[in-house]
């Protein structure tokens, strides 16, 4: 497989309006280790794709665009993806574990049942995504700004339980902080 072949053609797919070149299909790809930094893979197929340890970050501070990228069930525990955009990627049952996602955009990314545990969100911006609730997004990482988003999307539940309540007034005036809780009525 001649990667860069690949990602000249997809480049030229996605810069012409998909009227010349090819979509790239990476799918069950071994990528493991590969410097990707900075590369157009938006739109492309890497189900499966093991891109463990892989090198999508910042390159002439852009990082790789995988935007709307089908990385479902990809492994793309410790890569390094800080700064790249994400954004309406389906990262379902991705393996992210220990991956660098500070700075991404992960914005409407779909993140259902992706193991996140150890990944460092610092400044990732994960607006409109869904985040998993399991045991796989234990340990994440994450800046005050995700944890107040976090917190009053909590805050805005509709829970009559007392025990509820008590703790959404212990924490409801950091969920305020959050650039969110307006739209959540907080």
């Amino acid at each position: 497989m001649n990667i860069q072949k690949i990602l000249d053609e997809h480049k030229l797919w996605v810069e012409t309006n998909k009227e010349k070149g090819s979509m790239a299909d990476l799918s069950g790809a071994n990528l493991s280790g590969a410097d990707l930094r900075g590369a157009n893979l938006s739109e492309a197929d890497l189900s499966g794709a093991d891109l463990s340890g892989a090198n999508l970050s910042e390159a002439d501070l852009s990082g790789a665009n995988l935007s709307e990228a089908d990385l479902s069930g990809a492994d793309l525990s410790e890569a390094n993806l800080s700064g790249a955009n994400l954004s309406e990627a389906n990262l379902s049952e991705a393996d992210l574990s220990g991956a660098d996602l500070s700075e991404a955009n992960l914005r409407g990314a779909n993140l259902s049942e992706a193991n996140l545990r150890g990944a460092d969100l610092r400044g990732a911006n994960i607006d409109f995504s869904c985040w998993p609730l399991w045991c796989g997004s234990k340990n994440v990482k994450v800046d005050a700004r995700i944890a107040a988003q976090l917190a009053a999307h909590f805050c805005a539940l509709d829970c009559d339980d007392k025990a509820y309540k008590k703790v959404r007034k212990a924490i409801l005036s950091f969920a305020k902080t959050s650039h969110r809780a307006d739209d959540l009525g907080l």
